[in-house]
């Protein structure tokens, strides 16, 4: 195999990696907890998500945009910028956390207390696709999620939701050290500089806006469950969202790797032709996967979520239905973000905020149940506007270098 085909596996493998640390947290976390405790813990992740995607979006798809000299020293800065910043946001969820009564306020003071720890690991990704080495990544990432399995594993059962998120933070000590040991060689010598992150214009500020759209409404939405309605919402939505976690590996890969690939196709058709394809196939497989959840026996159910697996599955068929129209939607953006890049953020903007409006809807009409409907009948739409952006177009604009072509499309 070639260089290029291993570096290729090697980005897949960590998107895989990545992604089941964060299902095996959920499920771990689930089976330890009471529904309650899982609950706030679930408040707690999802707060972790939003600020996660911010950071993606503003530090990590503006770094991976680099080319040329000097690498080393753009990679410090985004290191640097990232501690500082989640040194802040830290502080702010520990202040939080001592204001909120009870276990939900404890949680999220543990909370404050790790992300620097937990958002410097998953920087560290980005530095490595900056610098072509994504093997370093992969070595970091297994190590994350061999430490964060068993450190969650050796946890006795009914433990606190505070007590989890310490744990989940602590462990990823040795993969940061592990990352930043890597990382050292490419670094050494070269100064940082936080003060590109600061200026207006940064590109990463584009970014933001498309996750705060795409992504960062929903979860938000979803937080707020949380906090005026009731917590064991967001504990049943969390929990049926983790069980399709398998399918965000693979539309995470479509996004980084569709874009290379398609804009060697030439032309407005092949390129629609294929990724028309693509989400047939994406739509065909989440349909595939919610039927089998949804024919999953009560007790190895209860075996992955514990006692939230009673509430996640009624919401099966609902959210098996949104991963199914997301892997279209996905699809459009993507050939939206190839033909013509500009084209996504209104679309973005509209279906996305939709969703919300859809999702708080739902909750205040049927519940939890009518909240996964909510957020299935806005990916759907969103599906269909994308879609029909696409059959709009006319001929494509310049396409941007291969390079400039791999952020993640938010999520669909």
């Amino acid at each position: 195999m070639s260089r290029r085909g291993l570096a290729a596996v090697a980005s897949v493998l960590d998107q895989a990696a990545s992604s089941a640390t964060n299902i095996l947290v959920l499920v771990l976390a689930a089976r330890l907890s009471s529904a309650p405790a899982f609950a706030d813990f679930s408040m707690v992740y999802v707060t972790f998500t939003v600020l996660l995607g911010l950071n993606m979006a503003y530090t990590g798809q503006s770094l991976v945009l680099e080319k040329g000299d000097g690498l080393g020293a753009r990679c410090r800065s985004a290191v640097g910028f990232t501690g500082a910043a989640s040194a802040v946001a830290g502080l702010l969820l520990a202040v939080a956390g001592l204001l909120l009564p009870g276990a939900t306020g404890r949680a999220f003071l543990a909370l404050g207390l790790v992300l620097p720890l937990v958002l410097l690991q998953d920087g560290l990704r980005y530095c490595f696709s900056a610098l072509r080495a994504p093997g370093r990544a992969l070595a970091a990432d297994a190590l994350r999620l061999v430490c964060v399995v068993g450190a969650l594993a050796a946890q006795p059962e009914g433990v606190a939701a505070a007590r989890l998120v310490v744990v989940w933070g602590i462990s990823a000590l040795p993969a940061l050290l592990c990352g930043l040991v890597l990382l050292r060689p490419a670094v050494r010598g070269a100064r940082a500089d936080l003060r590109p992150y600061l200026r207006r214009g940064h590109l990463g500020q584009r970014f933001v806006v498309e996750f705060a759209v795409g992504n960062g409404s929903s979860q938000l939405a979803v937080l707020g469950l949380g906090v005026f309605a009731t917590p064991l919402a967001v504990g049943a939505l969390r929990g049926a969202t983790t069980l399709f976690g398998p399918l965000n590996v693979l539309f995470n890969s479509a996004n980084a790797f569709g874009p290379p690939v398609l804009g060697r196709l030439g032309g407005k058709r092949a390129t629609v032709r294929a990724t028309a394809l693509l989400g047939l196939c994406l739509a065909a497989v989440g349909a595939a996967w919610a039927t089998a959840l949804y024919l999953l026996p009560d007790r190895l159910g209860r075996g992955l979520l514990g006692d939230t697996w009673a509430a996640a599955s009624a919401l099966l068929p609902a959210t098996g239905a949104q991963y199914a129209v997301m892997g279209l939607g996905t699809c459009a953006l993507l050939t939206l973000r190839v033909l013509d890049p500009k084209a996504t953020l209104s679309v973005q903007i509209v279906f996305s905020l939709l969703s919300v409006v859809f999702l708080l809807a739902g909750y205040v009409l049927w519940g939890a149940l009518g909240a996964a409907w909510g957020l299935a009948a806005g990916s759907a739409l969103k599906a269909v506007a994308a879609w029909w952006r696409v059959a709009r177009l006319g001929a494509p604009a310049p396409r941007p270098a291969a390079g400039a072509t791999a952020p993640a499309l938010p999520g669909a």
